[in-house]
This record gives structure tokens, C-alpha cells and sequence, in this order.
């Protein structure tokens, strides 16, 4: 997933960036109101976390313009301020959760991946694909009940790819959800990362679950279509 984190404080920003980098998210981070609107008008992001107290443009402000254009990326807000007012006011501006500072990391990660799940349109914590077995709760991937070792960023990838099982998923989108701007557009990081999945879900005698769809992008799936090729 593609997150934006939109906070002034810079102890905030180091902290809360390499935790969501360590679990293995695509990170981007502005430091006012006026950046962040910006980002989040030029990406598609899956989960944005959002300061209310912002310089040049406030949270809410910020939410509210968001929710004007039509845009549904669910939002965590972040506030030190924790009446009952409070609470509502970020609610009916559009927000999808709230957390109250200070918070404790875990709770912050844990809420991001419930707001990622609900991006994609599930609450179930598990994913079957064939023999494939992801569980997005403990961050875990089985085949054929044997554990699959991934890295945080592979395994990202392979989450994506299991939320859109059956469906074409083009370089272009796992680029704009997985990797931040950190990444060289012209790098060959995608196919590097999709052929050490297909290396690590492989079991000899079975089928692929990854498939090339050459031109379009890649598709995960129990049986490949006839369409299908690699």
C-alpha cells in the first residue's frame, strides 16, 4: 500500500515514516497542509494519516477540499484534541478513523491496515488463492500449509496482487501503490520484485500462481488463463 503521512512535527515524521517503511508501505510526507493536498491530488493513495494542526492549511481543511473533488481515499486523522466536538467534527468532514495523540506505533499501524483492508473493499483477514494462503492479520503467506518466507515489500506486493486476484494489475499501478517516489521510474524494480515471488511461491509439478500478461502487466491466479503467458 501507498500511504501519505501529512504532519508538521519533524520527531513525528522520522518516527512515524520508518515504521510504516519497516512494515513495508510506500511512504510519501508533507510537512504542511498545502504539500499535502498537492500529493494527494497527484497520487492515488490507499490510506492517507492526517494532522489536524497543520501551518498553510489545516486537516480538516485539507479533508474536506478532498472530499469536494470526489476523491475516497480513507483517512486517519491524528489531533491532540479529544472532546466529544472533536471527534465529530473530524467524522462529518469526512474522516474514516481517528487517533488521538500521543498513540502508541502498534495502534497506528494496526489502524492503517484496517483502513487497507477496507480499501480494498474486505474485512477478511485471510486470502485464498489456489493453494496460497495470505493472511493479512499477521502479515503471513502459506502454500500448501507451509510457510513462505517474503520481505516486508514482497510481501506487500503479493498482498496487492491476492486483493485483486483474477484481475490484470499493470507495472504502472503496482509502481503508484507499492514503491514511493524514492524509486527510479525507469528502474526494473517491479520485475525484479515479481520474479523473486514467483521464485518463492513456486513448488515443483504445480502450476504458476503469478502469470505475465505481456503488454498489460500480471495477474495472480490458481489456473492461469489461456491468455496467460509465464
Amino acid at each position: 500500500m501507498r500511504i501519505l503521512f501529512v504532519e508538521d512535527s519533524p520527531r513525528l515524521q522520522r518516527s512515524v515514516g520508518t515504521a510504516l517503511r519497516k512494515t513495508g508501505y510506500a511512504v510519501d510526507i508533507a510537512g504542511d497542509g498545502e504539500a499535502g493536498l498537492w500529493l494527494a491530488e497527484s497520487h492515488d493513495y490507499d490510506v492517507i494519516v492526517l494532522d489536524v494542526m497543520l501551518p498553510k492549511r489545516d486537516g480538516l481543511s485539507l479533508l474536506a477540499e478532498l472530499r469536494r473533488q470526489g476523491r475516497m481515499v480513507h483517512v486517519l486523522l491524528l489531533t491532540a484534541r479529544d472532546t466529544v466536538q472533536d471527534r465529530v467534527q473530524g467524522l462529518q468532514a469526512g474522516a474514516d478513523d481517528y487517533l488521538v495523540k500521543p498513540f502508541a506505533l502498534e495502534e497506528l499501524l494496526a489502524r492503517v491496515q484496517a483502513l487497507g483492508r477496507r480499501a480494498h473493499g474486505t474485512k477478511q483477514p485471510r486470502l485464498q488463492i489456489g493453494p496460497l494462503e495470505v493472511d493479512t492479520s499477521a502479515r503471513c503467506v502459506r502454500r500448501a500449509g507451509e510457510n513462505v518466507e517474503l520481505t516486508a515489500r514482497e510481501y506487500l506486493l503479493l498482498e496487492y496482487l491476492a486483493r485483486r486476484r483474477g484481475q490484470v494489475v499493470s507495472r504502472a499501478e503496482i509502481e503508484e501503490h507499492i514503491y514511493d517516489e524514492q524509486v527510479d521510474p525507469m528502474s526494473n524494480v517491479v520485475d525484479s520484485a515479481i520474479c523473486s515471488l514467483r521464485k518463492k511461491l513456486s513448488a515443483p509439478g504445480e502450476t504458476a500462481l503469478i502469470h505475465t500478461r505481456r503488454g498489460l502487466g500480471y495477474v495472480l491466479e490458481a489456473v492461469p488463463a489461456v491468455a496467460a503467458n509465464g
